[in-house]
């Protein structure tokens, strides 16, 4: 006889429910690339589900239900706000993260808590490659729900059956959009993306590289940043869809801000990870100035222990890595 006793009360509900926020809230952030809108969303999809708990009648995980209702809150809310593609972005397949205005990352501290813990060490490592930020930022070039598709289909790990139940859709279409999802993700994921391999917490090697980062970013050596660069690195800022592509285009933005009469003044920055990336905080103080105040954060894919790629998001997310918007000297 099917088990419903977890739905009989508000406290057994809420304390059963909190083991899945953490997870529910990553399903969310790959639905919509941003971690405040996940944060709505998972508060939504728990409220929906307490409101709803008569509907939970036992055929399925406790887990699984809240998936299906966690996926619909987010299908709901990207229906009501419509498409959120920037006029102002650059050239389509130029780089998955121009037209993605709103992507934001996600601090790994979090994501560790977000595997469940039944689940086995498998599903962390199921969990790691897929909050890539191409990846993510690639996500969010789909329809929401050939996005939603695929996510429960080849990350969530659901058959083809519990997909369409969970989307009112048929197995046919299901398959149809799971298809069509893979072939864009193939077309607008980034070159050399296979050769990436999975992302795991950063190693060593990363971490020695983001220590010289950092080094390079506070004593405004160019020279330094320039020997972490690969050639062909390129720097992404998803809030601006800028994207400058080359060592030299990268070494052009910073010139002026670290160096000579237009420097912003002294830099910190302070490494952190996201995404299961390296990354770091960076604070300036400007001449005249007693605080140093938060800039952005920056995240690096690193290839044979040079940088291939830098992420740039503003400052807005800090407080979700445990960070201040400004800092004393």
């Amino acid at each position: 006889m099917p088990d419903t006793s977890v739905t009989d009360d508000e406290a057994v509900f809420a304390e059963h429910a909190e083991r899945h926020r953490h997870e529910l809230r990553v399903h969310c952030y790959r639905m919509t690339g941003s971690f405040t809108e996940a944060e709505d969303m998972v508060q939504e999809a728990l409220l929906r589900a307490w409101r709803n708990r008569a509907s939970f009648e036992g055929r399925s995980t406790f887990r699984a239900w809240l998936y299906r209702i966690a996926t619909n809150v987010c299908l709901d809310a990207l229906a009501r706000r419509g498409p959120r593609r920037d006029p102002n972005a650059t050239a389509p397949g130029a780089s998955p993260f121009t037209e993605v205005t709103w992507l934001q990352p996600y601090p790994d501290e979090l994501l560790d808590r977000a595997a469940p813990e039944e689940e086995g060490p498998e599903a962390r490592a199921v969990a790691r490659e897929t909050v890539e930020l191409a990846f993510l930022a690639t996500l969010q070039h789909l329809p929401p729900r050939q996005r939603a598709v695929l996510i429960l289909r080849d990350v969530v790990g659901w058959t083809a059956d519990h997909t369409a139940s969970a989307l009112e859709m048929t197995v046919p279409s299901v398959k149809s959009a799971l298809q069509r999802a893979r072939a864009t993700l193939r077309d607008v994921l980034p070159p050399r993306r296979a050769e990436w391999g999975p992302a795991t917490a950063p190693s060593e090697e990363e971490r020695a590289v983001l220590r010289r980062f950092v080094a390079a970013s506070q004593n405004a050596d160019l020279e330094g940043l320039a020997a972490l660069l690969r050639e062909d690195a390129r720097q992404t800022m998803p809030p601006a869809s800028l994207v400058y592509d080359g060592r030299a285009a990268i070494l052009d933005m910073w010139r002026p801000v670290l160096t000579g009469d237009e420097a912003w003044g002294s830099w910190i920055s302070v490494p952190v990870a996201a995404n299961r990336r390296p990354a770091a905080v960076n604070y300036v103080r400007a001449p005249g100035e007693d605080a140093y105040t938060a800039v952005n954060l920056d995240v690096l894919r690193i290839e044979d222990g040079r940088i291939a790629e830098i992420t740039t998001f503003g400052p807005e997310i800090l407080p979700a890595f445990g960070l201040p918007l400004t800092r004393e000297p």
